[in-house]
Protein backbone atom coordinates (compact mmCIF):
# COMPACT_ATOMS: atom_id res chain seq x y z
CA UNK A 1 0.00 0.00 0.00
CA UNK A 2 1.48 3.30 -1.10
CA UNK A 3 1.86 6.17 1.33
CA UNK A 4 -0.98 8.66 1.10
CA UNK A 5 -0.16 12.31 1.44
CA UNK A 6 -1.29 15.81 0.55
CA UNK A 7 0.75 18.58 -0.96
CA UNK A 8 0.94 20.84 2.11
CA UNK A 9 3.29 21.62 5.00
CA UNK A 10 1.24 19.64 7.54
CA UNK A 11 1.50 16.52 5.41
CA UNK A 12 5.23 17.20 4.92
CA UNK A 13 5.75 17.35 8.69
CA UNK A 14 3.79 14.10 9.17
CA UNK A 15 5.84 12.34 6.44
CA UNK A 16 9.09 13.50 8.07
CA UNK A 17 7.88 12.31 11.48
CA UNK A 18 6.91 8.89 10.09
CA UNK A 19 10.25 8.59 8.25
CA UNK A 20 12.26 9.53 11.37
CA UNK A 21 10.29 7.01 13.45
CA UNK A 22 11.06 4.20 10.99
CA UNK A 23 14.72 5.18 10.61
CA UNK A 24 15.08 5.18 14.42
CA UNK A 25 13.36 1.78 14.72
CA UNK A 26 15.33 0.08 11.94
CA UNK A 27 18.64 -0.45 13.84
CA UNK A 28 16.72 -1.79 16.85
CA UNK A 29 14.81 -4.23 14.64
CA UNK A 30 18.03 -5.34 12.94
CA UNK A 31 19.73 -6.04 16.27
CA UNK A 32 16.60 -7.90 17.47
CA UNK A 33 16.66 -9.98 14.29
CA UNK A 34 20.35 -10.82 14.81
CA UNK A 35 19.75 -11.76 18.46
CA UNK A 36 16.79 -13.97 17.49
CA UNK A 37 18.84 -15.64 14.75
CA UNK A 38 21.53 -16.56 17.31
CA UNK A 39 18.91 -17.81 19.79
CA UNK A 40 17.20 -19.94 17.11
CA UNK A 41 20.53 -21.61 16.28
CA UNK A 42 21.23 -22.18 19.97
CA UNK A 43 17.74 -23.66 20.59
CA UNK A 44 18.08 -25.90 17.51
CA UNK A 45 21.50 -27.11 18.69
CA UNK A 46 20.12 -27.81 22.20
CA UNK A 47 17.12 -29.71 20.79
CA UNK A 48 19.35 -31.81 18.51
CA UNK A 49 21.76 -32.51 21.37
CA UNK A 50 18.89 -33.61 23.64
CA UNK A 51 17.50 -35.85 20.86
CA UNK A 52 20.96 -37.43 20.38
CA UNK A 53 21.28 -37.98 24.13
CA UNK A 54 17.84 -39.63 24.22
CA UNK A 55 18.70 -41.86 21.24
CA UNK A 56 22.02 -42.76 22.84
CA UNK A 57 20.33 -43.75 26.12
CA UNK A 58 17.80 -45.89 24.25
CA UNK A 59 20.57 -47.55 22.28
CA UNK A 60 22.55 -48.32 25.42
CA UNK A 61 19.51 -49.94 27.02
CA UNK A 62 18.31 -51.71 23.85
CA UNK A 63 19.65 -55.11 25.02
CA UNK A 64 17.27 -54.86 27.98
CA UNK A 65 14.23 -54.55 25.68
CA UNK A 66 12.82 -58.02 26.53
CA UNK A 67 12.69 -57.01 30.20
CA UNK A 68 10.29 -54.16 29.41
CA UNK A 69 7.58 -56.75 28.73
CA UNK A 70 7.56 -57.39 32.49
CA UNK A 71 7.36 -53.66 33.37
CA UNK A 72 4.07 -52.27 34.67
CA UNK A 73 4.04 -48.82 33.05
CA UNK A 74 1.00 -47.75 35.07
CA UNK A 75 3.27 -47.46 38.13
CA UNK A 76 4.90 -44.28 36.80
CA UNK A 77 3.01 -41.15 35.81
CA UNK A 78 3.83 -37.51 35.24
CA UNK A 79 2.30 -35.49 38.03
CA UNK A 80 3.39 -32.03 36.90
CA UNK A 81 5.69 -30.37 34.41
CA UNK A 82 7.14 -27.24 36.00
CA UNK A 83 7.92 -24.44 33.55
CA UNK A 84 8.64 -20.76 33.77
CA UNK A 85 8.45 -18.04 31.15
CA UNK A 86 11.64 -16.35 30.00
CA UNK A 87 11.83 -13.37 27.66
CA UNK A 88 14.37 -13.43 24.87
CA UNK A 89 14.42 -10.33 22.67
CA UNK A 90 10.83 -9.61 23.68
CA UNK A 91 9.59 -13.16 22.95
CA UNK A 92 8.02 -15.16 25.77
CA UNK A 93 9.61 -18.62 25.87
CA UNK A 94 8.75 -21.59 28.13
CA UNK A 95 11.73 -22.99 30.06
CA UNK A 96 11.67 -26.35 31.83
CA UNK A 97 12.19 -26.10 35.59
CA UNK A 98 11.58 -29.75 36.31
CA UNK A 99 9.23 -32.72 36.04
CA UNK A 100 7.44 -34.17 39.04
CA UNK A 101 6.66 -37.86 38.74
CA UNK A 102 4.11 -39.90 40.60
CA UNK A 103 5.27 -43.43 41.41
CA UNK A 104 2.47 -45.65 42.62
CA UNK A 105 3.37 -48.00 45.46
CA UNK A 106 4.39 -51.52 44.50
CA UNK A 107 5.79 -54.52 46.31
CA UNK A 108 9.55 -54.85 46.06
CA UNK A 109 9.26 -58.57 46.82
CA UNK A 110 6.59 -59.31 44.20
CA UNK A 111 8.43 -57.45 41.42
CA UNK A 112 11.80 -58.12 39.76
CA UNK A 113 14.85 -56.56 41.42
CA UNK A 114 15.50 -54.24 38.46
CA UNK A 115 12.12 -52.42 38.84
CA UNK A 116 13.49 -49.42 40.84
CA UNK A 117 16.25 -48.93 38.23
CA UNK A 118 13.69 -49.36 35.44
CA UNK A 119 11.41 -46.74 37.00
CA UNK A 120 14.33 -44.33 37.33
CA UNK A 121 15.21 -45.00 33.68
CA UNK A 122 11.63 -44.31 32.57
CA UNK A 123 11.63 -41.06 34.53
CA UNK A 124 14.90 -40.02 32.88
CA UNK A 125 13.58 -40.79 29.41
CA UNK A 126 10.31 -38.94 30.08
CA UNK A 127 12.16 -35.89 31.44
CA UNK A 128 14.47 -35.84 28.39
CA UNK A 129 11.53 -36.22 26.00
CA UNK A 130 9.68 -33.34 27.66
CA UNK A 131 12.87 -31.22 27.60
CA UNK A 132 13.33 -31.93 23.89
CA UNK A 133 9.70 -31.01 23.13
CA UNK A 134 10.07 -27.73 25.01
CA UNK A 135 13.33 -26.97 23.20
CA UNK A 136 11.65 -27.64 19.85
CA UNK A 137 8.77 -25.36 20.89
CA UNK A 138 11.29 -22.73 21.97
CA UNK A 139 13.00 -22.96 18.59
CA UNK A 140 9.66 -22.64 16.76
CA UNK A 141 8.59 -19.58 18.78
CA UNK A 142 11.94 -17.87 18.30
CA UNK A 143 12.02 -18.70 14.58
CA UNK A 144 8.49 -17.34 14.12
CA UNK A 145 9.46 -14.11 15.90
CA UNK A 146 12.65 -13.89 13.81
CA UNK A 147 10.67 -14.28 10.57
CA UNK A 148 8.22 -11.58 11.62
CA UNK A 149 11.09 -9.26 12.59
CA UNK A 150 12.82 -9.94 9.27
CA UNK A 151 9.59 -9.09 7.44
CA UNK A 152 9.32 -5.83 9.38
CA UNK A 153 12.97 -4.95 8.67
CA UNK A 154 12.40 -5.60 4.96
CA UNK A 155 9.14 -3.64 5.01
CA UNK A 156 10.83 -0.63 6.60
CA UNK A 157 14.07 -0.85 4.65
CA UNK A 158 12.81 -1.73 1.17
CA UNK A 159 9.28 -0.32 1.08
CA UNK A 160 8.22 2.24 3.66
CA UNK A 161 11.40 4.31 4.11
CA UNK A 162 11.86 4.76 0.31
CA UNK A 163 8.14 5.60 -0.03
CA UNK A 164 8.30 8.23 2.71
CA UNK A 165 11.50 9.70 1.22
CA UNK A 166 9.80 9.84 -2.18
CA UNK A 167 6.69 11.48 -0.69
CA UNK A 168 8.83 14.07 1.13
CA UNK A 169 10.71 14.81 -2.10
CA UNK A 170 7.45 15.26 -4.05
CA UNK A 171 5.85 17.48 -1.40
CA UNK A 172 9.04 19.58 -1.06
CA UNK A 173 9.28 20.08 -4.83
CA UNK A 174 5.60 20.94 -5.07
CA UNK A 175 5.87 23.47 -2.23
CA UNK A 176 9.04 25.00 -3.75
CA UNK A 177 7.36 25.24 -7.16
CA UNK A 178 4.25 26.80 -5.57
CA UNK A 179 6.46 29.31 -3.71
CA UNK A 180 8.41 30.15 -6.89
CA UNK A 181 5.17 30.64 -8.81
CA UNK A 182 3.80 32.87 -6.06
CA UNK A 183 6.99 34.97 -6.09
CA UNK A 184 6.91 35.19 -9.88
CA UNK A 185 3.24 36.21 -9.77
CA UNK A 186 4.06 38.88 -7.17
CA UNK A 187 6.87 40.24 -9.36
CA UNK A 188 4.55 40.37 -12.37
CA UNK A 189 1.86 42.16 -10.35
CA UNK A 190 4.48 44.56 -8.96
CA UNK A 191 5.84 45.32 -12.47
CA UNK A 192 2.35 45.93 -13.79
CA UNK A 193 1.63 48.28 -10.89
CA UNK A 194 4.91 50.08 -11.42
CA UNK A 195 4.32 50.38 -15.17
CA UNK A 196 0.70 51.56 -14.66
CA UNK A 197 1.95 54.20 -12.16
CA UNK A 198 4.56 55.44 -14.65
CA UNK A 199 1.98 55.52 -17.42
CA UNK A 200 -0.42 57.66 -15.43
Amino acid sequence: MAVRFQYNKTSLQEMRRQLRMREDALPILKSKEAALRVEVKKAKRDAEETARLLACKREVHAPMAPLWDEMDFSLVGIERVRTRIEKIAGVRIPVLDGVDFEVRPYSLFARPAWFPAGIALLQGWAALTIRRKLLVRRMELLDHARKRTTQKVNLYEKVQIPEYEDAIRKITRYLEDAENLAKAAQKIVKRRRDSSRRAS
